[in-house]
């Protein structure tokens, strides 16, 4: 069997107002036809979540929720960057308010995800086209498996942080044998993917430096 083609595909994150959160994304041009050659040949595709499957940056969110959210924004665009290592920023942002699991789950319920547009019918479009999907994000997975079930997209297939709770729901810490939790882990979580299930072409969809590490990992 011939190598396994990674394709990365960057793109911006849409910038839909907070006080329009239905309003419609901007007009899309159309794609190339490498695009859409490559969209026709792929057997799966992984979402960054943050930025990309969703509008907003779920760790911002979070930290704003808890009264943390500009001290928290600035590391975050560290780590889009690449300006320090991920799980650098990973640990200081998480330092900096602490969620307990009381405030994730009252986070999820009064500010619910905001799925950017056009997502859901294209993921509805690739799992008709029996398209596996997975979500690969530096996000945490407590916050992305209802957006997975809204996706039709199975738990499995969800790779991501997981935020570590005492007894008492408070904050200890999150996982760091995820690959995800540090610089370079969605090139090794794409990898293990498409080595588990052997995928000819694997189309990853991002908008960061860790998605770019991705195509990095892949030339």
């Amino acid at each position: 069997m011939r190598a396994a083609d990674i394709v990365v595909v960057l793109a911006a994150a849409l910038e839909v107002p907070k006080s329009a959160p239905h309003s419609p994304g901007p007009e899309n041009s159309l794609p190339s036809e490498e695009v859409i050659r490559t969209w026709c040949k792929a057997d799966a595709v992984c979402f960054d979540v943050d930025s990309t499957v969703c509008l907003d940056e779920g760790i911002d969110e979070l930290a704003d929720f808890c009264g943390a959210g500009p001290a928290v924004a600035e590391w975050t665009s560290k780590a889009m960057t690449g300006s320090v290592p991920f799980e650098e920023a990973l640990a200081a942002r998480l330092s900096l308010f602490k969620p307990s699991l009381y405030q994730v789950n009252e986070c999820m319920e009064k500010r619910p995800p905001r799925i950017s547009p056009g997502i859901a019918k294209l993921i509805k479009r690739l799992r008709a086209k029996n398209v596996d999907i997975y979500l690969v994000s530096g996000g945490f997975r407590q916050m992305f498996k209802p957006i997975a079930l809204e996706l039709g997209i199975p738990p499995e297939n969800i790779y991501a942080n997981q935020l570590l709770f005492g007894n008492s729901g408070e904050y200890v810490g999150f996982d760091p044998a995820e690959p995800t939790s540090r610089s370079g882990g969605k090139a090794i979580a794409v990898q293990q993917i498409r080595q588990m299930c052997s995928y000819k072409t694997l189309v990853m969809i991002g908008d960061g430096a860790t998605d770019l590490e991705v195509f990095n990992c892949s030339s």
